[in-house]
């Protein structure tokens, strides 16, 4: 069996795919958060588009609804001069009953050169990038509650430009730590960086099992998990956890697990609140916070197409 990192690298130790954190350094998320550095300015040109990937033909594979996430990786490609293809699963043969790999390969048959797959399978990234062509690469935009590479390196970028140091970090991860690809995936990505202190913070009913395993301190309690932090992450509240008796009510939820301007003064004065959206105000974060002066979560959004942009010229490269 092919481990993930050499799935993800090629012979040369570049990237050829991209579909997890976990396996990666952090010279490698670095490198990553380096390269997206440079496309920073792309957005402030009157044109804004580089040559890089100029030829290329991406194809956004969206098994699963995310217009945030597919939409920046449309940017991303677009601004890289590629040509992006979107597939609309919902009516596209794979709904008719072909399967996953045949849809894969009448797609290969178009000289394509990437795929961007969002899918509700856990693995299903890991899948397609074992079967594809050797000069296809693959990124995965979210698997099931697995993993979302790009959006915990979007966030690692985010806290960066504002606290270049990772070593000596505090971070609070609140919300549904159980299902959550993206708390899965910002944990190694923090824990791969060297930060001193991971928190993860949600009602023991959204606890996985031995959370302590990955390397974190876990707590029911939101005003001690967010006492002194740097950084707090909060994740987006899904209904059906309401709806699956996970948890009693939206309002019981916010009263116990909401970050208000009173539980955010138990952080350190420049905390950043950070949000990978959609945000449900209200009940994960009150409007207050999410448009107050501690938050990056638009800022976020703006530095998911750099980031994206960065993987994408990083992975296409290695197929060359």
């Amino acid at each position: 069996m092919i481990s993930v990192r050499d799935l993800q690298l090629d012979e040369q130790g570049r990237l050829r795919h991209f579909l997890t954190v976990e396996g990666l350094n952090s010279e490698w998320l670095h490198r990553i958060m380096d390269t997206a550095e440079t496309f920073g300015s792309v957005r402030e040109r009157q044109v804004k588009k580089v040559p890089l990937l100029r030829g290329k033909t991406v194809v956004n594979l969206f098994f699963e609804t995310s217009t945030r996430t597919r939409t920046t990786f449309e940017l991303a490609a677009k601004r890289l001069s590629a040509d992006v293809l979107n597939i609309n699963v919902a009516v596209s043969a794979t709904a008719k009953g072909e399967t996953l790999l045949d849809t894969i390969r009448n797609l290969e048959a178009m000289s394509v050169d990437m795929f961007v797959v969002r899918h509700a399978g856990s693995g299903a990234a890991h899948f397609i990038a074992r079967h594809v062509a050797p000069h296809i690469s693959v990124i995965n935009a979210g698997d099931g509650r697995h993993a979302h590479p790009t959006q915990a390196l979007l966030d690692m970028f985010t806290i960066r430009r504002h606290k270049p140091e990772f070593g000596p970090l505090k971070v609070a991860i609140v919300g549904d730590i159980l299902h959550s690809r993206v708390a899965r995936s910002q944990i190694h990505a923090l824990k791969a960086l060297g930060v001193t202190e991971v928190r993860v913070v949600a009602p023991r009913t959204l606890l996985p099992v031995a959370v302590e395993s990955l390397g974190v301190k876990p707590f029911c309690d939101l005003d001690r998990g967010l006492e002194d932090v740097d950084v707090i992450i909060m994740l987006r509240l899904q209904k059906e956890r309401m709806e699956g008796a996970l948890l009693p009510s939206e309002r019981e939820y916010y009263r116990c697990y909401g970050l208000t301007s009173k539980r955010l003064a138990k952080a350190k004065p420049d905390v950043l609140v950070m949000h990978p959206g959609p945000i449900n105000r209200g009940v994960e974060i009150s409007s207050a916070v999410a448009d107050g002066r501690h938050s990056v979560i638009l800022e976020q959004v703006g530095h998911g197409i750099a980031i994206r942009m960065a993987v994408m010229v990083l992975a296409m490269r290695s197929g060359q």
